[in-house]
């Protein structure tokens, strides 16, 4: 359900900032989501197709770009690229890891008219 309140942020996110640069219809927007971020692109479009009625934003597609998890491995030092179900060093096995990408979720451009 947290799905609905993203979507409500991207459209706060997006319309103003169209508006701002005179846009008079999105026709897209990007997001980058993480694979660890808990958010479902299928659910945000759905919510998107409600919240954006009657507004400049109706009718946009949501263009969806996924961001890997990648990690530093506080043993060995490894700083790269890992499953997101396998949560622990590729190189040693580690599970002491700072996650440094995946959970992160946001606008990051829009198409306009």
């Amino acid at each position: 359900m947290h799905e609905l309140a993203i979507t409500e942020g991207i459209m706060e996110a997006a319309v103003p900032e169209a508006k701002r640069h005179g846009a008079k219809k999105i026709l897209e927007i990007r997001l980058k989501i993480g694979e660890l971020s808990g958010v479902l692109p299928e659910c945000i479009q759905e919510y998107f197709n409600i919240v954006s009625r009657g507004t400049i934003a109706e009718g946009a597609r949501l263009a969806v770009e996924k961001i890997p998890v990648t990690i530093e491995c506080r043993d060995c030092g490894y700083d790269g690229e890992i499953p997101k179900r396998k949560i622990h060093c590729p190189s040693c096995g580690s599970s002491e890891i700072k996650i440094k990408s995946g959970r992160e979720y946001f606008v990051d451009s829009l198409e306009v008219e």
